[in-house]
């Protein structure tokens, strides 16, 4: 449960209670650094919580195996989010959360799909230029990251900061997702010589799938 306490100065602070963290202590006076670790680590734990944005990820690194290609399509999606991030949170545009999250689903379908087709080599678009699909997509999960820190609420004389802690936090829990899953790759590549081409296949097949349904459980909210 996300907890929110605002002062009559327009200072804010916000924190997750858990079980394990179940009270939250209120400054009288919060500061900046207060500010910028509060929402840094809501930005941590919003992308570690939210398995939907760590899937595409996943997705985006079986779709990449060229390392100087997947360093261009993790800056092109980061850009694209911290753009949409930022219109979102400051009110900038109005898009119901409803039909985002249900073309999020739709996204790690696309994803998916094509890291699948890329492995018959029957993709040609996704293969030379990812990057382009990493911008695209990024422009959406950005309008859910920014939906999200919308409804957490920004703190009126920290706006600037709370913003861009909360981006860093997002893109400090992403990159850490990125080197865990090459971390346990480099680990059981060595660990295990014989290579398993259907792992690769079977994860895609898996991502795809809870995606749709994901997408259809989205879609009828909406209808």
């Amino acid at each position: 449960m996300i907890v929110r306490v605002e002062t009559t100065n327009g200072a804010v602070q916000a924190a997750r209670l858990t079980p394990d963290q179940p009270t939250l202590t209120v400054a009288a006076a919060p500061t900046w650094l207060d500010t910028a670790r509060t929402y840094f680590l809501l930005g941590v734990e919003h992308i570690l919580l939210g398995i939907d944005h760590l899937l595409f990820v996943l997705a985006l690194l079986l779709l990449v195996r060229n390392r100087w290609m997947l360093v261009k399509v993790i800056t092109a999606f980061t850009v694209a989010h911290s753009i949409t991030l930022a219109v979102a949170a400051l009110g900038w545009a109005q898009i119901p959360q409803a039909p985002v999250e249900a073309v999020i689903a739709l996204s790690i379908m696309f994803v998916a799909a094509e890291a699948l087709r890329q492995k018959r080599d029957e993709s040609d678009l996704t293969r030379n230029a990812p990057w382009i699909i990493a911008f695209a997509f990024g422009l959406l999960h950005g309008l859910g990251f920014g939906g999200a820190l919308k409804e957490i609420g920004l703190p009126q004389s920290d706006v600037p900061l709370a913003l861009l802690t909360f981006n860093l936090g997002v893109e400090a829990g992403q990159l850490g997702f990125v080197f865990a899953v090459l971390g346990l790759k480099a680990i059981v590549d060595r660990l295990i010589e014989l290579k398993l081409p259907w792992a690769r296949t079977a994860t895609g097949y898996g991502i795809g799938s809870l995606a749709a349904v994901w997408f259809v459980q989205r879609l009828a909210i909406m209808l």
